[in-house]
């Protein structure tokens, strides 16, 4: 072993003598591997410092330092690097600390004449510039090593080797990927917005969701190249100044800062290892400059001599990673790590590559890899951190991000990813804190402030979130650390998002276009699209429709945009063929084919639909077909007054949540649906009435055909349509002879009808379709996904409820004994003891821990129709994810033929004990007291419908709007809101009994009750706005 260690010794001392830096500090590398010295750390920081590899030099005096405070080689090498960097006043502080030690301790009085020499030369002149320093700079000095009774000196003057700066495998980590702060320093290049296609898709993402970077095209590539996944720039060439490293100043500038340091061309050619650290130099200035053909061109010749040199591998894969030849790039790393499985920049930068195509594991096994060659590097943890954020693992990201913290107090970055990792577990206060410290380190720091804007949007803050973003658009940009234009899209993009969220489509539009003078993002295209497909503009959403198609992706998980682009072009071409038609010929569930809405709803690729479905005319013929009347699209004073009765009606739908803006739009169609439903409802009643005071049953059948109020579309067997009869197709149009009970004119689904219309056509990109009304695939019980958590991500709309319905999940097992299983096959937990661990269980973790494997428990609801019978209610699901990702925990209902049946039953049941509560005696009763069954009655059916759950999307505010248009109907308005942090679908799904429901309910919504008759004052809604153009128009339209 001694022998080794000597063998290995004499070579240092070889590469030293023939100043062969970049091999000499693998050999301290393998020594340092073996037994850490700090004398071989400080001999490796003088390596660094004749390759002026300075942050290199500094990271290792610092772990010097770390062993013995008292190491003044350590504070003689790091001050001039810090010199060297520019970074005068630090540099005074560290030369002034080893002056004063090495005073107490005078033992090397040549060390203390350096730093002596270098104090009286940084004081007078601390605004110099860095060629000046380097000018003034002393010989360096560094420890001897006596070896076999023969010292050698590793004592090289800078003027001797600074224009001999070697591109190996550290100097890359300075000068390519850690130029632009791959792990986390210098341009600090991280991932702006995670937007969530998330569930919202956008949400969600999730939200999900594109940082760039300030300085450079250069650093933008790098950091796309890092964990970050943004679009990599084409050009070449154009890097500032400000993004590149003090390295790439100093080492690769061109042949003339070469021959400015006593150093000659062909005086380097003299010795072949100088030649390829010359090479190595010029190589990498040519990565920091974004010539990467000719970087490649240069390491080329470096490995035709020498095929396993891991310096100029690694020099030619990064530049092979820039080019977005990732593959090229794993290979390059790869070859150098088997050259020397030591060199932990190799392992880095594979893991950075990998991270870039989406091998995450594998990302992150290459940077624990390097981490356990550099043990609790900054740059690493901020690195492995980033990818474990991107990968989902939120706790392991919290982990490294924290421990990176605790040693660069002042990572900007750092900071901005722990509040979006502490963001997706749920943890806003600390997020918020993380987020804001980023913002205190760096007020101009352009990315803090767009995460802090998503975040506050999820919050349904939306106040802060658009000052942050004002922030963005106010920022001196010569002080952002991305490029001004990537990041300036980005902002109006968000503010596009949270005005559309808003309900403010208009203004969104605004936004986004501004946004896409600067980019021609897809999210902009699409988004803009979807806006003016909702305001009536449909030659213009066709328009973005087509765009979106057509972008080139940089990133697959974009490849959805097109796909939801391609259906909702179809449908905005149906919707302009409907505008100057009547609004209840306004019918998705029955003009669209059944397998256009599966695809939609989940996203799937269109070709079957292109191969199997009829497509919708051109926009020409659409708009011919549909086109508007000025007097449609006016909103003449009547309707302004209608409107504004409806618009307060409406905002009572509005959830006090996290995660739920209050949407304008939203509120508006809810009014007018509220009072839609409100008219056709009292007179359907009335005609009730009358009927069964006359109690003739043919004058009743007479009146009935009379007075019906819905009509089929006339939209069948069309382009785009299904091809089925208008009595297989029609939701909730039901022929009057067909009604066994013969008791109303509406049915329970010709009302419910209504509310899904108005939820349609207020935001038609969202997939609000009846699942019955979808294929075959209704069957095999498509219905809604609802997560309270995905994987370690707690999903802030709907994890309040994640308690309840843990304890509501154990208390049916222990009720059954028993769950299902993926596959749908019984799992028996009776034995055991199980019952009773899982009823300790306070996770979903715990639970599925102890029944051990993937399962699910149904709910239920008594019926009120038919005494003893019991309705599958929702299915509570737990998943666990791979890994240790954690778990999805979801309510999912599924719409089987027999479940459908069976609610449809309780609904109709339901709304026939409604209609005769309220057509009795107590028929336009103004009694509150006298009008309790009525309520009762009404809440009743609202239970079933949430926990029916018949639609793929929107169930829950059609829901609502129904119960406020029958309650209207009976007089009776509510006039205070759904109080705060609560969910009235979840209540409803939560409760097992419709009594325990009604309970819960009427102690909040009863006292907010009174009488109101006025609203009968108002002109109906069907005839102000008549035409689903007019409908759009209210929609769309207001006065401030």
């Amino acid at each position: 072993m001694e022998t080794a260690a000597a063998s290995e010794r004499v070579e240092l001392a070889k590469h030293c003598s023939s100043r062969n830096w970049s091999k000499a500090i693998r050999v301290l590398d393998s020594l340092l591997a073996k037994q850490c010295s700090i004398l071989d750390i400080c001999n490796r920081a003088f390596c660094y410092n004749q390759l002026e590899l300075h942050k290199h030099v500094i990271k290792d005096c610092d772990k010097a330092l770390q062993l013995d405070s008292c190491a003044i080689q350590a504070y003689l090498l790091k001050g001039r690097a810090l010199l060297a960097l520019g970074r005068k006043q630090e540099a005074l502080l560290v030369l002034e600390q080893g002056y004063n030690i090495a005073l107490q301790q005078t033992s090397d009085v040549k060390q203390l004449l350096e730093l002596d020499e270098l104090l009286n030369a940084a004081r007078p002149e601390i605004d110099v510039t860095l060629n000046h320093l380097a000018a003034e700079t002393p010989v360096s000095s560094c420890a001897t090593q006596k070896i076999d009774n023969c010292q050698v000196s590793t004592s090289m003057a800078v003027s001797e080797s600074g224009a001999c700066s070697n591109g190996n495998t550290h100097e890359l980590g300075e000068k390519s990927m850690d130029a632009s702060k791959l792990s986390g320093g210098a341009s600090e290049l991280r991932n702006g917005l995670a937007y969530k296609e998330k569930e919202n898709v956008n949400s969600g993402s999730q939200i999900n969701g594109k940082p760039s970077s300030n300085g450079s095209e250069t650093s933008d590539r790098l950091g796309d190249l890092s964990v970050i996944g943004n679009k990599l720039s084409s050009k070449s060439g154009s890097v500032s100044k400000q993004s590149l490293t003090a390295e790439a100043r100093s080492g690769g500038s061109n042949e003339t800062k070469i021959n400015n340091n006593k150093c000659t061309i062909a005086r380097i050619s003299e010795t072949h290892s100088i030649s390829v650290d010359f090479r190595l130099s010029r190589g990498i200035a040519q990565v920091n400059e974004g010539n990467y053909m000719k970087a490649i061109s240069i390491f080329d010749k470096v490995l035709k001599e020498e095929p396993t040199y891991p310096e100029a591998l690694i020099g030619r894969g990064t530049a092979y990673a820039f080019q977005r030849d990732l593959e090229n790039a794993i290979d390059d790393f790869t070859k150098a790590i088997q050259s020397n499985p030591a060199a932990g920049e190799a392992w880095k930068r594979r893991g950075q590559a990998r991270a870039a195509l989406g091998e995450f594991a594998e990302a992150v096994e290459d940077l624990t890899r390097a981490l356990e060659l550099e043990p609790k590097s900054p740059d690493i943890l901020h690195e492995r951190g980033i990818i474990n954020f991107r990968s989902k693992d939120f706790t392991a990201a919290v982990k490294d991000l924290s421990i990176c913290l605790k040693q660069e107090k002042d990572n900007k970055s750092a900071y901005t990813y722990l509040g979006l990792a502490f963001a997706s577990l749920g943890e806003y206060t600390k997020a918020e804190e993380a987020h804001l410290k980023s913002i205190q380190l760096d007020s101009n720091y352009l990315e803090a402030w767009l995460h802090l804007a998503q975040f506050y949007q999820e919050l349904a803050d939306h106040n802060k979130a658009l000052e942050c973003i004002d922030q963005v658009l106010q920022v001196d940009n010569s002080h952002g650390d991305f490029p001004v234009l990537t990041r300036v899209w980005k902002a109006y993009h968000l503010r596009g998002l949270v005005f559309h969220g808003l309900g403010e489509h208009r203004k969104a539009i605004q936004e986004l276009s501004i946004g896409l003078t600067i980019e021609s993002s897809i999210e902009c295209l699409y988004l803009r699209g979807s806006c003016h497909h909702a305001v009536g503009e449909y030659r213009e959403a066709v328009k973005d429709y087509d765009a979106t198609v057509d972008v080139e992706l940089d990133a697959v998980e974009k490849f959805v945009l097109q796909c939801l682009a391609f259906y909702q072009k179809e449908l905005a071409l149906y919707t302009a063929s409907k505008v100057s038609s009547e609004f209840f010929c306004f019918d998705i569930d029955g003009d669209i084919d059944p397998m256009f809405k599966e695809y939609w709803c989940k996203r799937l690729h269109p070709k079957d639909v292109c191969e199997k479905v009829y497509r919708q005319p051109p926009l020409r013929e659409s708009l011919k077909k549909g086109k508007l009347k000025k007097q449609d699209l006016a909103i003449t004073k009547p309707k302004a007054n209608l409107l504004r009765f409806t618009d307060m009606i409406g905002k009572k739908i509005q959830y006090f949540c996290p995660g739920f803006l209050p949407n304008r739009r939203q509120h508006r169609m809810a009014g007018l649906a509220v009072l839609e439903i409100a008219q056709k409802v009292s007179k359907a009643w009335r005609i009730e009435w009358r009927n069964s005071n006359k109690g003739t049953a043919k004058n009743g059948k007479k009146n009935r055909r009379r007075e019906r109020i819905n009509m089929l579309s006339q939209n069948r067997g069309g382009a785009g349509c299904s091809t089925s009869t208008s009595s297989e197709t029609s939701t909730g149009y039901a022929s009057l002879e067909d009604r066994s009970s013969g008791r109303s004119i509406l049915s329970w689904q010709d009302v419910y009808s209504s509310a899904v219309r108005w939820r349609q056509i207020s935001e038609p990109c969202d997939p609000v379709v009846w699942v019955n009304k979808l294929s075959e695939e209704f069957n095999s019980g498509f219905g809604s996904h609802t997560p309270m958590v995905l994987g370690q991500a707690k999903v802030i709309r709907y994890f309040p409820n994640y308690e309840r319905t843990l304890n509501l999940a154990k208390t049916i097992i222990k009720e059954k004994l028993c769950v299902r299983s993926k596959a749908d096959k019984v799992i028996d937990l009776s034995k055991d003891e199980k019952i009773e661990e899982i009823m300790r269980a306070e996770t979903c973790e715990e639970l599925h821990k102890i029944v051990g494997e993937d399962f699910w428990v149904a709910t239920w609801c008594h019926s009120t129709a038919f005494e003893g019978k019991h309705l599958e209610g929702t299915r509570i699901t737990c998943i666990k994810k791979p890994g240790s990702l954690g778990y999805d925990f979801a309510i999912r209902t599924p719409c089987t033929p027999a479940r459908w049946s069976d609610f449809d039953e309780e609904m109709t049941s339901a709304w026939e004990a409604l209609c005769n509560a309220y057509c009795g005696e107590n028929y336009g009763s103004t009694n509150l007291q006298a009008l309790e069954t009525v309520r009762d009655a009404i809440l009743r059916m609202t239970y079933y419908w949430y926990n029916f759950m018949p639609l793929a999307r929107g169930t829950a505010v059609t829901g609502f709007v129904v119960l406020l248009g029958l309650l209207l109907a009976a007089n009776m308005e509510f006039t205070e809101c759904i109080p705060k942090g609560l969910q009235i679908d979840w209540e409803a799904i939560l409760s097992v009994e419709p009594g325990s429901f009604v309970g819960s309910v009427k102690s909040w919504l009863y006292p907010s009750l009174k009488i109101n008759t006025s609203w009968k004052d108002h002109q109906e809604v069907s005839s102000a706005f008549s035409t689903t153009g007019s409908v759009v128009a209210a929609l769309s339209t207001y006065n401030d």
